[in-house]
């Protein structure tokens, strides 16, 4: 481990591991097969301050650092990385409102969804704006005392669950002087009329993280729910996405141990052409590599989060490790499906199931392509 871990870094892994391997696992297949949220482990997550760690202990988090939250999206994720993600996506929501949201808003918004009564989701990505999200389309007009919001958006993590809180939308509200959009955040509760729900979008992986197509008609909201100041909402979402790649990377470092820890366990037990599978040198070289690749995404990552606690800047350290953690990930996960031969592929087994997870990881949060330009533009600048 890095130098900087202390004691309360390796609490924090103990405690979050033990959850994960007595309250996750046993259940992962069934969430994975149904394609259910989580609802229960959500509740108890937040009890355990998982969800809240590195808040305000004003609003209801722990005070704690990022370090410490890559560390518990790490061990969620090396058991059930759509678990670890309803987390990941709702510290989007909590830095949002944390950062910019008024008093009233983090007492209404917040507070619930950093003790596990509420999960919060933001509402970007739209079917023609993804990695361009200046390019989104949903419209918010002020009429008297409310804003109107009409529009939509797609690949919406933690929407469409009977505890979704907040969602925390990106809309258009005006042109600026130069001809670009002007794009402003606001807090859509849950259930607001005008307001809906399309289909629930079925994925390769993340299968128990609730994802949702949202519709916005004619959709009242008080004034009051802009989050920070008009025309800033672009501003503000940004500014998480450094930010958002650590966790990401940290999920993908949760696969990355959870498919080495288990293809040797695997290499120990099974048996071909009367020896142990260990004892074969082609499958010993894969796994020296998935210990390698582990080990230096870790320490991609935890500097990123170290300087995250610390103040600096970190957008170039955050892409790196994105981009490192996320592909080697993916190549774990192919390889410890590989050594699992034909039970790798069938989904009781979690390799299988990781290996869908993985290839998530390389899309959201700006794909490896994205993350490549942001790392060879800073480098040339």
């Amino acid at each position: 481990m890095p130098h900087w871990l202390n004691e309360q870094h390796t609490a924090i892994r103990d405690a979050v591991r033990r959850f994960a391997e007595n309250e996750i696992a046993p259940v992962s297949e069934e969430l994975w097969e149904a394609e259910a949220f989580p609802y229960d482990i959500w509740k108890r997550a937040g009890e355990l301050g998982f969800a809240g760690l590195p808040y305000p202990e004003s609003w209801g988090g722990g005070g704690g650092e990022w370090l410490s939250y890559v560390i518990v999206l790490e061990e969620l994720a090396r058991v059930d990385c759509a678990i670890a993600n309803s987390l990941m996506a709702n510290s989007t929501v909590a830095s949002l409102l944390s950062n910019y949201g008024t008093g009233e808003q983090k007492d209404l918004y917040l507070r619930p969804i950093l003790d596990g009564r509420k999960v919060g989701a933001i509402g970007l990505s739209e079917p023609n704006a993804g990695s361009d999200a200046a390019n989104i389309a949903t419209r918010a007009t002020l009429e008297g005392d409310r804003w109107i919001i009409d529009g939509s958006k797609t690949f919406i993590s933690n929407s469409g669950t009977e505890v979704t809180g907040p969602v925390v939308i990106a809309a258009v509200t005006g042109t600026r002087p130069d001809g670009r959009k002007e794009i402003s955040s606001f807090i859509v509760p849950n259930g607001t009329p005008g307001f809906s729900y399309g289909r629930k979008l079925r994925k390769i992986g993340w299968r128990a993280s609730s994802t949702y197509e949202l519709f916005f008609e004619r959709c009242a909201i008080p004034a009051a729910n802009l989050l920070g100041e008009r025309g800033a909402g672009l501003r503000q979402t940004l500014a998480q996405i450094s930010t958002g790649r650590i966790l990401i990377g940290a999920l993908a470092l949760g696969i990355l141990q959870g498919s080495l820890d288990r293809s040797i366990a695997y290499m120990k037990e099974r048996r071909a052409f009367g020896k142990p599978i260990a004892e074969f040198q082609a499958l010993q070289f894969k796994i020296a590599d998935m210990a390698a690749h582990a080990h230096a995404a870790r320490l991609m990552l935890y500097d990123a989060a170290a300087q995250k606690d610390a103040g600096v800047r970190f957008d170039q350290q955050a892409s790196m490790a994105k981009l490192f953690a996320t592909e080697r990930a993916m190549e774990a996960a192919h390889q410890a499906l590989q050594i699992h031969g034909g039970y790798g592929v069938m989904s009781e087994y979690p390799v299988s199931r990781a290996f869908g997870d993985a290839k998530v990881l390389e899309i959201v949060e700006g794909t490896s392509e994205i993350q490549r330009m942001i790392i060879s533009r800073n480098l040339l600048a």
